[in-house]
């Protein structure tokens, strides 16, 4: 079951690397909406199935998030975990409350608030993932004990790039952190199994 939850985070992290690479490298050289209006760059009918695809992004991630949990039996690790799965389901919201706000400018409530939302959920998710991370680098072994607090560290640079028109790059970068990340849960997970059955055949 967790391999599956984690497989579904690692397709969810690995299409929100490839948006993020699309909306860089594609969608703001192309557009003609201002970067002062909430739906940049995307025109504001575009805004709506785009934001609605992002909430299904970040699902998958919470997902992924639920596998990061239940691999972590230290009390500390699985309470980073929730505190992460939680700050994805507040990313979730966020997009969710973006969509009758399209048109409006940065500067409207409407925008201050949701961005307000998706400051918390990255905040929320980077604070649960280092506390995670310290966790998984002191009881992991191997390449898999670095990626949750890579991870980490790379949503906590998110905060600062949330409000900046690097944010497209940004969320490209921690996709791939995510993809390590849950490539890491499960391939961890994998191990014991791999060993006990190694070991069987030894012993047979």
């Amino acid at each position: 079951m967790n391999r599956s939850l984690s497989g579904i985070g690692l397709i969810g992290a690995a299409i929100t690397t490839l948006t993020g690479i699309a909306v860089e490298a594609f969608v703001k050289p192309a557009s003609t909406i201002s970067d002062q209006q909430w739906s940049y760059p995307w025109s504001a009918g575009a805004f709506v199935p785009v934001s609605v695809a992002y909430a299904v992004l970040h699902l998958l991630v919470f997902l992924g998030m639920v596998a990061l949990f239940r691999a972590l039996p230290p009390r500390a690790g699985r309470i980073g975990a929730a505190i992460a799965a939680a700050g994805t389901l507040v990313l979730l919201v966020a997009e969710l409350m973006s969509l009758p706000i399209a048109d409006r400018r940065l500067t409207d409530t409407g925008p201050q608030v949701v961005g307000a939302g998706f400051g918390l959920g990255v905040a929320l998710t980077a604070i649960g993932l280092l506390v995670a991370g310290v966790v998984v680098l002191r009881s992991w072994t191997g390449w898999q004990r670095y990626a949750a607090i890579v991870a980490g560290g790379w949503a906590v640079v998110m905060i600062g790039l949330s409000m900046t028109s690097a944010l497209p790059l940004g969320v490209a970068i921690y996709g791939v952190t995510l993809c390590a990340l849950f490539a890491a849960v499960r391939t961890y997970d994998a191990r014991p199994v791999t060993e006990a059955r190694t070991r069987a055949r030894i012993e047979g």
